[in-house]
């Protein structure tokens, strides 16, 4: 495979007390070459900033409160070939945790992200790797430079499935693949279920369907070489638990431009839920995800 050299700042990840990633050569990153012009990119940034506060604001918490997002992760990381080389990259990588976890296998690792928080403490973190803020919708990574992309539970909020697959098609090399957990329409159907017996306004956060991102990918010229569709579910003792749960993780369940809900809101929200989906005073909220293998070819 070609080494890389740096154009940026470097950044961080999970630390698993490994030294092999410190002497790695950093991957070759460059948005100059990316195919999606000046103006498109900032009619993305203006759709991705809401997206971008919420999870810089999270970011300092974000590690306690993730644990499904990291369960969901690992089980990315595990559908990987176990024999893995080259540059990889995270997509959406966070605090930068799977980054480092990407490293520590043998690849040299790139971590991109659109929340300026979340980077900060990445980068604090695993100082031997390199951050890039940047969408998956206009990567700033150079064609043809990625062997490995890797996501987890960041695609979801994007708002044009196809240009991610443009995207991946572009920075892939001929043979790359890219393993992506995507949560999609389905998830959090136990809250919207008690919102609406409550009385109170849906969120206004519709995810793509598992259908609508492999016709994605496959308009993207992409091959999708596998589809799992699973549900893992996480248990909350409350439904203040609950909620600063998907708050906290940068999810915002109130959506986009939605009034906070109020102490009444939020009793009647506690007692639908009880009802409808509690069992022992414990209520839970399931995550749809769709494990995707993509290979270019």
């Amino acid at each position: 495979m070609s080494s890389y050299s740096p154009v940026g700042a470097a950044g961080a990840a999970f630390s698993t007390n490994s030294s092999s990633a410190v002497n790695k050569p950093a991957p070759r990153i460059a948005s100059a070459q990316s195919t999606v012009s000046a103006q498109a990119r900032i009619g993305i940034e203006i759709e991705e900033s809401a997206v971008a506060q919420r999870f810089s604001k999270a970011a300092s918490k974000y590690n306690k409160l993730a644990s499904i997002q990291h369960t969901i992760a690992q089980q990315g990381l595990n559908n990987l070939p176990r024999e893995l080389s080259g540059v990889a990259l995270d997509i959406g990588c966070g605090t930068g945790v799977h980054t480092q976890t990407l490293s520590t296998r043998g690849l040299n690792a790139v971590g991109v992200d659109i929340a300026d928080g979340m980077l900060e403490q990445a980068r604090n973190t695993f100082p031997q790797l390199v951050f890039k803020n940047g969408s998956a919708q206009a990567l700033p990574i150079s064609d043809c430079s990625i062997d490995i992309a890797y996501s987890s539970m960041a695609l979801q909020w994007v708002n044009d499935p196809e240009k991610v697959g443009r995207e991946l098609y572009r920075v892939l090399k001929s043979g790359g693949i890219a393993e992506l957990a995507i949560m999609v329409s389905g998830s959090f159907h136990e809250l919207k279920l008690a919102r609406k017996i409550a009385q109170l306004p849906q969120a206004n956060t519709p995810m793509p369907s598992a259908l609508q991102w492999k016709q994605a990918f496959q308009l993207s010229k992409l091959s999708v070489k596998r589809l799992i569709t699973r549900d893992y579910t996480d248990s909350h003792k409350d439904i203040m638990s609950l909620l600063r749960s998907v708050k906290g993780v940068g999810a915002g369940e109130t959506g986009r431009q939605q009034p906070p809900l109020n102490r009444q809101d939020i009793k009647k929200l506690s007692i639908a839920y009880q009802n409808t989906h509690g069992v022992n005073e414990v209520l839970p909220l399931t995550y749809r995800v769709c494990h995707f293998r993509l290979e270019k070819q």
